[in-house]
């Protein structure tokens, strides 16, 4: 059947192009600005926070990212293109970071134009029947006063509004203004993380004691660092620390009880001073914070060429269990130069495979500590000799060999491992020999300066007030309409009739209800059996 049109109706306007594009705009718009879209946000912000917990990052140890990519060597590459170890500095973080935020604060301002536009609006007229509402009561003998009802409601913290013969009151308006503080709470958090990402650094450094170890803020001297993007250099503070002492507590059991350690800081301006600090206490100084995050040992060895020369390091040992039990490698580069002709020969080059016991076992196997403290201190040393591959320019780990050289046969193992006491020596197969001198302790350290930590922290607090005020908040509305007496009646008393109605449901509106009424009968205790008849009748809780 053939559609019959009006040929005297006027055409419909054509849909423009760019119409459909402002729909589409504003519903994303109002989709993305929604409630429940921010709760969905912040939930995946959470969860996208995990990895970040869970995983080594960059940002914190770059030593236990290394350890990560050494034991899952497939996994990690790709872990490692997902950013999950710089999880809070990764584009799909971030995208859901200004989501959350673009979505929190497209929420908030209209809802706190509509708060403060109701705080602005005087409380509701009566209902016609406050018999229905939740809460009634009728308050037989009462003078019908407004402005004395209005006043017993006021100093009750009431807003109050007079009409006619009735008087309105409402209360509770801080369960929306803690809910508005919660959100804004957030948005403040936020921005107090994007200005810590924006003017903050961080740095990550391995010191060890000792004045020939002490360790100024620069970016070259730091194991792993990180600027923002508004930071600059030039822009870093100006200290120095050596680490003069640590000591660390443990348990039988071999469980940590207490870390501290003890700095010498050097500042421009001051003079030197000691500072001590902990794991749970930073180190504060102007314009960065020093934090403890973990300790170990590291072995001093000597090591005497063919030609009797000596060389001694101090290589730090990185624990690998709770007893530190550690592992590192002590290299000696320039060993076996030609004392003749000063030549240095590659394939001469020592090193030392070595695994620290602070605790070592009676017996063998010497693999594993029996406590953290140094009790019974030894390691384990296997050398080996030829070419390092420090020449060649191809960034390696100064914790352990390059695997390469030792595959293509150009570093050699020259003997099997021997365990070394503190003041023992071994002699090597060419004459030359090695010393175990000791150990010194080292701290690791996390240099930072976090700009928006301030705003953090306010945030967070006004947000915890937030949400006690929410959650604590009840909005309710009261009512009280009084009838004048009629002529004929000899009482003269006029009738005063009240409704109260919770805007959610909570236990304990009705007894605040009754002792409301009660106040403005001009009765203190509302139980009272002896006027319950004769000043309050009808009162009583109704269904909502």
């Amino acid at each position: 059947m053939a559609t019959v049109t009006d040929p005297t109706a006027p055409p419909a306007p054509p849909q423009r192009p760019h119409g459909r594009v402002l729909v589409l705009l504003r519903n994303s718009w109002r989709q993305l600005t929604s409630m429940r879209t921010a709760l969905v946000l912040l939930f995946l912000l959470a969860i996208a926070a995990i990895p970040g917990s869970v995983l080594p990052q960059r940002t914190v140890s770059v030593e236990e990212v290394a350890e990560f990519f050494r034991e899952h060597p497939d996994l990690a590459p790709v872990l490692d293109r997902l950013g999950a170890f710089n999880v809070f500095g990764s584009v799909w973080f971030s995208a859901i970071y200004l989501l959350l935020f673009t979505s929190l604060v497209g929420c908030i301002l209209p809802r706190m134009r509509d708060h403060v536009r109701a705080l602005r609006t005087p409380p509701p007229p009566a209902p016609k029947r406050l018999d229905r509402l939740p809460q009634h009561a009728v308050l037989v003998g009462h003078d019908g006063d407004l402005q004395a009802i209005a006043a017993v409601l006021r100093r009750r913290r009431w807003r109050v509004a007079v009409r006619g013969n009735a008087v309105s009151a409402e209360k509770g308006y801080l369960k929306e203004t803690g809910n508005l503080l919660f959100h804004v709470s957030l948005v403040g958090i936020l921005i107090g993380m994007a200005f810590g990402s924006w003017y903050g650094w961080h740095g990550n450094r391995l010191l060890v004691a000792g004045p020939d170890t002490a360790f100024c803020n620069t970016l070259l001297q730091y194991d792993e660092s990180g600027l923002g993007p508004r930071v600059d250099s030039a822009d870093l503070p100006r200290f120095c620390l050596e680490l003069t002492d640590f000591a660390a507590t443990f348990t039988e059991t071999g469980q940590a009880q207490s870390y501290r350690a003890t700095v010498r800081v050097d500042e421009p301006g001051g003079a030197s001073r000691v500072a001590d600090f902990s794991v749970n206490s930073p180190l504060r100084l102007d314009g960065a914070n020093v934090y403890l995050l973990g300790h170990g040992y590291a072995p001093v060895i000597r090591y005497t060429d063919r030609y009797g020369q000596s060389q001694t390091t101090v290589a730090p040992f990185l624990a690998r269990d709770a007893n530190l039990t550690s592992e590192g490698v002590a290299a000696f580069p320039d060993a076996n130069v030609d004392p003749a002709t000063g030549e240095r020969d590659p394939d001469l080059q020592v090193a030392f495979e070595g695994i620290y016991l602070p605790t070592a076992p009676d017996e063998p196997p010497f693999i594993r500590s029996e406590h953290p403290d140094e009790r019974a201190p030894a390691v384990l040393l296997i050398p080996y000799r030829g070419n390092l591959g420090l020449d060649a320019g191809i960034p390696g780990s100064v914790y352990q060999l390059d695997q390469r050289q030792v595959r293509t046969g150009r570093l050699k193992q020259i003997g099997e491992g021997k365990l070394l006491r503190p003041g023992e020596k071994w002699t090597l197969d060419d004459g030359s020999y090695v010393e175990f001198l000791g150990t010194r302790p080292y701290v690791t350290l996390s240099v930072r300066h976090d700009p928006g930590q301030g705003i953090v922290l306010v945030s967070a607090g006004l947000l915890i007030l937030g949400l006690t005020t929410m959650l604590l908040g009840r909005r309710r509305r009261v009512w009280f309409r009084v009838t004048p007496a009629d002529a004929s009646t000899t009482s003269g008393s006029s009738l005063v009739e009240a409704g109260g109605l919770p805007r959610t449901d909570y236990p304990g509106f009705a007894d605040e209800f009754r002792e409301l009424v009660a106040a403005v009968q001009g009765r203190g205790d509302p139980d009272r059996d002896d006027a319950a008849g004769s000043h309050i009748a009808g009162a009583r809780e109704g269904t909502s």
